[in-house]
C-alpha cells in the first residue's frame, strides 16, 4: 500500500514555472510507476506524464512535451513535475498516481492506477 501527498501548486503568471512534488509512503516506492494527471473544471482527468520505477523511462502528453519534466528520487520516495513556460490552459488540479503493475499501453489511463493523492491546484493567469 502507498499513500501520496502532492505539494507545490499555486498561482503563477503565463510563462512562469512551478515544481510539483508528490511524497509517497511505504517501503517499495521504487517499484511503482508514478504518473501525473490533471483535471480542469468541467473536463475529464487527463494524462500529463509518467515515469517508470527505475526512472529510466518517461512519457509525456503532447500538450506538455518540451515544457514539463517528470523525475523521481527513490531515496526520498518523491516524484516531481517541473513545469515551465506555463500557459493558462495548464490551469487544473494536478494529481499524483501510483501503480505497480502497469504496462506500456495503460500508463496513460487514469483508471489503471490504484493509488491517488488529493491533488494540488495550479492556476496560470494570462
Amino acid at each position: 500500500q502507498v499513500q501520496l501527498v502532492e505539494s507545490g501548486g499555486g498561482l503563477v503568471q503565463a510563462g512562469g514555472s512551478l515544481r510539483l512534488s508528490c511524497a509517497a509512503s511505504g517501503r517499495t516506492f521504487s517499484i511503482y510507476t508514478m504518473g501525473w494527471f490533471r483535471q480542469a473544471p468541467g473536463k475529464e482527468r487527463e494524462f500529463v506524464a509518467v515515469i517508470r520505477g527505475s526512472g529510466g523511462n518517461t512519457y509525456y502528453a503532447d500538450s506538455v512535451k518540451g515544457r514539463f519534466t517528470i523525475s523521481r528520487d527513490n531515496a526520498k520516495k518523491t516524484v516531481y513535475l517541473q513545469m515551465s513556460n506555463l500557459r493558462p490552459e495548464d490551469t487544473a488540479v494536478y494529481y499524483c498516481a501510483a501503480d505497480r503493475y502497469l504496462i506500456l499501453s495503460t500508463m496513460r489511463t487514469a483508471e489503471a492506477y490504484d493509488h491517488w493523492g488529493q491533488g494540488t491546484q495550479v492556476t496560470v493567469s494570462s
